[in-house]
Formats: C-alpha cells, structure tokens, sequence
C-alpha cells in the first residue's frame, strides 16, 4: 500500500570504502541517539585513548559515548547541531589513534560466538550501539523483550530505499562475512531460529554476494525485494517479509519482529567479536554535481565542513546540502557542525534538484493519500494542523506518519505537507505529554 518510485541515484554504489583521515579537533555530542543524553565521565585537560568511555549512560533508554580518536579533552561545552540548535558535546583536541588495549583490531574475522544472551546484550550496552537506521534508537533495549512477548523472527534490513545513498550497498559487498556473524549474534540475543535479510531488487550484486554468504549460515534467509519507496521503513518492511501487520501504536515485537538496520548488524560484530564501540560510521558523499562519489568510514565527530573539503568544496551550482537522502534527510543549518552516530551521507543538491515549486492551492486531487504508506490523508492533517485542532489530528493518527516524504513528493500543488505535518507532530506530544 502507498509509496512512490523517486529516481534512484545511486551514483555512488561503486566507490569502495575509504578511511577518511582523522582531522584535528573532534566534537562528539553526549546525546546522538533517541532517549536521554549521556554523562560525561572525563574533565577539561584529561588525555583520552581511542575507544574510551567519555560519556555513559545512565537513563534506562540512552547509549554510551567513546572517544573516536586520542587525544586531549579541550572542553565540555555546547556546540551546533544540525538542527541549528546547541547541544552538550565533548571536544577533544586530536593527537593521534592510540587505541585501548582491550580492543582487537586484526583483520582476523572472528566466527565462534562465545557470549551468552545476556552477555551479548550488556556488550551491545556497554559498546554503545544504536540503530543505524535513522532513529538511533539504543540497541540493546530492543532484546530486553517485555514480559510475556516472544520473537519469532531477527529481520535485517538492507533495503536502502533512500535516493542517492550506497553506504549500505558497500558494506554488504566488502564486509558481507562480518555481518552475517553479526546476524547470528543477534539471533542468539533474541533466541530466534530465523533471520530474513531484505534487500531491494536494485543492489543484484549485493543480492548475489549475500546469498552465497548465507548458504553456510544457518537459519539466514535473503530475500530480494520490490524497488519502491519507502520499501524499507519498519512496518513496511515487516509486511513485506513476513505478511504481519503491525497495528496503528504497536511495536513490531507485538506481531513477534524485531528490526535492525544491516549497518547495525556490522557494528554489532565488530563490538561482541571485537570489543570495538561504536566510534565511526560509514557515510556516503553525493551528489550528481560532483567530480567524486564517496563511500567513507568516518569517526563521529568530524565536521560536515571537513567532509565537503575532502571533495574540493562546493560545486558552483550548489544549492543545498542535505545530511541523509533527499527523501528523509534533513537540510543542514550550517556545515560547521559534526556527525553523529546516524549520519547516513551528505547529499550536495543543485538548484534544479533542490529548489521546491511554489506552493498553490490543494486541488483536491488525493494523490498523497494513495501516496501514504501508512494509510493516512495528509491534505486533511495539514489542515488539521494549521486549524489547531490537534485533539482531532490524534483521533486521525497523526502519530502514525513515518515522515517518509511521500506525500511531498506527490503532490502537484507543492503544498509543503510533511512540513506541517511535522509540527503537528510535535504539537500533539506536547499535548499528550501535558496529559
């Protein structure tokens, strides 16, 4: 049901992996995941090594932050955020990449799972990883199951539906072993026999790559995927690979899913078989202006300023820069500002791919009806919203909005719906949270 087939782009899918170079100063912020932020355990002056705690988590949903290079802690203060607001960050003045000792950095992939269950989920914890699939949600929470809910099955998502990024596609290539390791690892978290990988029909390579891979794992199945947008969004995804719907305000562990993003699957092999946090991702830089695709691994804390000189700088016909895909990501304030644990790609837009229409008068039409995924009517909660009737906007579901973009992208009136949307959204927790 719904969904759209914007252009692909994925213009970056044959740029290998590269270790971006280590700049100067990092500024990694003490709350990049969804939940409370975590608490910074060093002081101004203290010398840090590479992988160290700097700030742990101590709200039930919240995630460990490490040190993603060596270095000496210039100050604890706020720094700009994407969304052009401050946040508490950690600044540390870089003096190299001495690592912590406990973290095993061979090249040596390590097959033999030796953690229990309960183990491997206060390994994931302590490493600090989240879902690397857009809400960072902390992982480790999604295995603690609620009394009296069982899983049936680990489902990886693999899709990368979103235009233009590759990140994904790249590491099922080049660390394909590592993640299904990582797969199995998560079966045994969630005492599940069964893992589907879905992938979208436009990545054969990757298709290919993984089934051979699968063949000598056990109770691993890849399952190629229509092209379309937003094919990998939870709910989404749960329909297609198993038929179960999840209802409106259900979780996916209510109809016996749990969802993790493949990215999440590698950083939970590096961290159980490695001992390694979670202290860099892998983000792509696109853009169909540029000389240069890119697949990069970044440490987290690296400005989007240093990433955008690593290609030279702006393309001349550059209009906007957008931390994600074009679809969900989210148009940076400023490119002064740091990546996070869930930075996906930078996507450089020219004026003729970025500039929306001028907005008109709804028509009527109902496309973005047909558009939603989620089985809403947009025309009507944007209405609703620039009524102010949030009360009627929760009887309408608005909460249920994945804020895909569907809708947007649909509509011939250029009505900026996701937009208002968004801040109904924001209206109705406000309202719900004063209740």
């Amino acid at each position: 049901m719904g969904g759209v087939h914007p252009e692909e782009n994925k213009i970056s899918s044959n740029a290998i992996i590269e270790n971006f170079p280590i700049p100067g100063q990092l500024i990694v912020f003490t709350s990049q995941h969804l939940g409370a932020p975590a608490v910074p355990v060093v002081e101004k002056g203290q010398r840090v090594k590479t992988g160290q705690l700097i700030a742990k988590a101590e709200a039930f949903v919240s995630a460990n932050i490490h040190a993603p290079a060596s270095g000496t802690i210039a100050k604890i203060d706020m720094a700009l955020h994407m969304n052009g607001y401050k946040r508490p960050a950690i600044f540390i003045d870089v003096d190299g990449d001495e690592w912590i000792e406990t973290i095993d950095r061979s090249a040596n992939i390590k097959k033999e799972i030796l953690l229990s269950k309960q183990e491997i989920i206060e390994k994931i914890k302590d490493m600090g990883i989240v879902g690397l699939g857009g809400a960072c949600f902390p992982t480790h929470i999604k295995y603690m199951l609620p009394e009296g809910k069982k899983a049936d099955y680990l489902i990886i998502n693999a899709v990368e539906c979103e235009p233009y990024l590759t990140s994904d596609h790249r590491i099922m290539l080049e660390r394909g072993e590592e993640i299904m390791i990582g797969t199995q690892i998560l079966k045994k978290a969630l005492d599940v026999t069964k893992a589907i990988i879905g992938i979208e029909n436009n990545k054969p390579d990757a298709i290919k790559a993984m089934q051979q891979l699968a063949s000598g794992f056990e109770g691993i199945e890849i399952q190629p995927l229509k092209v379309k947008y937003p094919q990998g969004a939870e709910k989404q995804l749960i329909q297609a690979l198993t038929k179960r719907s999840v209802p409106s305000g259900k979780l996916p562990i209510d109809v016996g899913c749990v969802v993790n993003n493949v990215g999440t699957a590698l950083a939970v092999y590096e961290a159980v078989q490695k001992n390694k946090p979670l202290i860099e991702n892998i983000l792509t830089i696109t853009g169909i202006s540029l000389s240069e695709q890119k697949n990069y691994a970044v440490r987290i804390g690296v400005s989007f300023a240093e990433l955008v000189k690593s290609i030279g700088g702006f393309p001349s016909d550059t209009h906007k820069v957008i931390s994600g895909g074009p679809m969900m990501g989210k148009t940076l304030f400023s490119i002064d500002t740091p990546t996070v644990k869930g930075t996906s790609g930078i996507l450089i837009l020219t004026a003729e791919d970025g500039k929306r229409g001028k907005e008109q008068n709804c028509i009527r039409c109902a496309k973005c009806v047909k558009a939603c995924p989620m089985g809403l009517e947009p025309y009507l909660l944007t209405l609703l919203v620039k009524n102010e009737r949030t009360e009627d906007s929760l009887k309408e579901k608005i909460m249920d909005c994945i804020e895909c973009g569907c809708c947007l992208f649909t509509c011939p009136a250029n009505v900026p719906l996701l937009d208002t949307i968004r801040l109904g959204k924001t209206h109705a927790r406000m309202k719900t949270q004063k209740n």
